[in-house]
């Protein structure tokens, strides 16, 4: 159970949501055996210094731009999901208005075991967790592995407590302030998704006990991200 969604509110913050399924070929021209859809394709994919990530959501797309210099270990395994087709059908699990929004906790329980088998190290906070910011939610020290949240609100007290950001939102962060919160808190503090359930039953419990939930449709990387530059959506300013 992470950190996030074991600790009271006040004192830290997210963990994840996500789904897979149909099986599709590991890149384009391998001949390699089918696999399923978000299962890592590797694990030591170094990224580029600057990319953009295009997510496709029910409400509408919004795009990221890691900086791998602000949490190098961090934006590889961001890339190396983001390659894998990781986060399609994501649930955005647990979606608290004042504070964050929380996913990447697979559809498919064996995908999320899976990645959740290969934790990486901490990186140094040399970010703050401001509004729009991204950054990987954690069981404790050295324990990211899956699961993000976007900052709602500045949440500058989940620095000293080690969250690093690893990217902002640059366009499209509308579409995270109308995400359904309703449901509120996880259980068994709230009435949003219990973990351990997702973990064990996966999209099929959250698509029947929670149908509002909002959800990823895909997630890709942007061509172009190369010439990304360090313009910001004005609504992930600094507030």
């Amino acid at each position: 159970m992470s950190r996030f969604g074991v600790i009271a509110l006040a004192a830290v913050a997210a963990l994840i949501t996500s789904c897979g399924g149909e099986s599709a070929p590991r890149s384009a021209g391998d001949s390699a055996a089918p696999r399923t859809v978000g299962m890592p394709i590797d694990s030591v994919t170094t990224a580029p210094n600057v990319f953009r990530v295009r997510f496709e959501t029910n409400k509408g797309p919004f795009v990221v731009e890691a900086h791998r210099d602000w949490a190098p270990l961090g934006v590889d395994r961001f890339y190396q999901l983001v390659r894998s087709d990781y986060f399609d059908n994501v649930r955005f699990f647990r979606v608290i208005s004042s504070f964050m929004a929380q996913f990447g906790m697979h559809g498919d329980p064996r995908v999320n075991a899976a990645w959740e088998k290969m934790p990486i190290q901490d990186d140094s906070v040399r970010e703050s967790n401001r509004r729009g910011y991204l950054t990987f939610a954690n069981a404790g020290p050295n324990t990211r592995a899956n699961q993000l949240f976007i900052n709602i609100v500045n949440n500058r007290n989940l620095d000293e407590l080690g969250f690093a950001p690893i990217g902002r939102v640059v366009e499209g962060m509308a579409a995270i302030d109308s995400l359904y919160a309703d449901y509120g808190e996880g259980s068994p503090r709230g009435n949003g998704p219990d973990q351990t359930r997702i973990r064990m039953e996966g999209n099929a419990y959250l698509e029947s006990g929670f149908p509002k939930l909002d959800f990823i449709r895909s997630a890709r990387l942007v061509t172009d991200s190369s010439t990304a530059t360090d313009t910001r959506d004005s609504s992930a300013k600094k507030r």
